[in-house]
């Protein structure tokens, strides 16, 4: 059984490896163009265009749908890059690409920065926001909604607006009035799709970390305790941390052997804040 384990090389190989289905994929791939994280020649991102970018992720994804059960999900943490003074596109680009390649392209997500990385631009907006695609591999799939509810927003006004007298009240307690200031009866609701999720700096040798608050909302509602939870781009282990700290197992793809330490060390100082 391969559970908890880094398989180190390409992910497009190591991929054919694995002898066990995973519940959930929750990854991050390279920026294109933007990053060299070590010198090889084929490394994904580094391509000349990005068509050829674009191509190659999606072989990365094939491989994944061969390795998820038939109920699973694929959670993509995608961000675009400039080419000179034009905004590429990539995250569109690539979900649709993968919609092409027999994906279901179930929700785009907005990973709102609240922090963003400071920009000197002065002819547009600084970048604070990227994407997260949710993906299934068929039409019926696993997705546990209550465990990722948020607090509901408490109050409204009435005003003529119908009101259901089943699901509020007013502040009082009472039911009678149009105008006055309500509180609804629930107290969490469905989780929407902009996610404001502060960036955390982490002083490791990988450059690209996603925090763990973002993605702990895609493995609860993609997988149950015990399942496999699979990242083809394990880079410093963010993804194995959490779904460690979740109750689940993880299987992962790293290019850099250099890495190991680092997300074994990560994964164990993370895990004994839960223990």
């Amino acid at each position: 059984m391969m559970r908890n384990k880094i398989l180190f090389g390409d992910c497009r190989d190591t991929l054919t490896q694995f002898d066990e289905k995973a519940r959930v994929c929750v990854t991050s791939p390279p920026y294109y163009g933007l990053r060299d994280y070590g010198g090889e020649d084929d490394q994904i991102g580094q391509e000349q265009t990005p068509e050829e970018f674009i191509d190659e992720l999606v072989k990365v994804f094939r491989g994944v749908r061969n390795v998820l059960t038939d109920d699973g999900t694929c959670w993509v943490n995608i961000g675009d890059s400039y080419k000179e003074k034009d905004l590429i596109g990539v995250p569109w680009m690539f979900a649709f690409a993968m919609r092409a390649d027999g994906w279901h392209l179930r929700q785009d997500i907005i990973w709102h920065k609240p922090n963003p990385m400071p920009e000197s631009v002065r002819d547009r907006c600084t970048k604070s926001h990227e994407y997260i695609f949710l993906f299934s591999k068929n039409k019926k799939y696993f997705y546990d909604y209550e465990s990722i509810k948020e607090k509901a927003v408490g109050e409204r006004w009435g005003g003529n607006t119908p009101i259901n007298m089943n699901n509020t009240k007013d502040k009082d307690g009472q039911f009678s009035g149009l105008t006055r200031q309500r509180r609804m009866l629930y107290e969490t609701r469905n989780k929407r799709s902009v996610w404001k999720v502060a960036t955390k700096p982490y002083k490791g040798s990988h450059f690209a970390v996603y925090p763990p608050d973002l993605i702990e909302p895609c493995i609860k509602a993609g997988s149950e305790r015990g399942d496999l939870v699979l990242d083809p781009f394990m880079g410093s282990g963010t993804t194995a941390m959490v779904a460690r700290s979740l109750g689940r197992d993880y299987i992962g793809c790293e290019l850099h052997e250099e890495y190991g330490d680092l997300i074994n060390k990560r994964i164990q100082e993370y895990n004994g804040l839960f223990i």
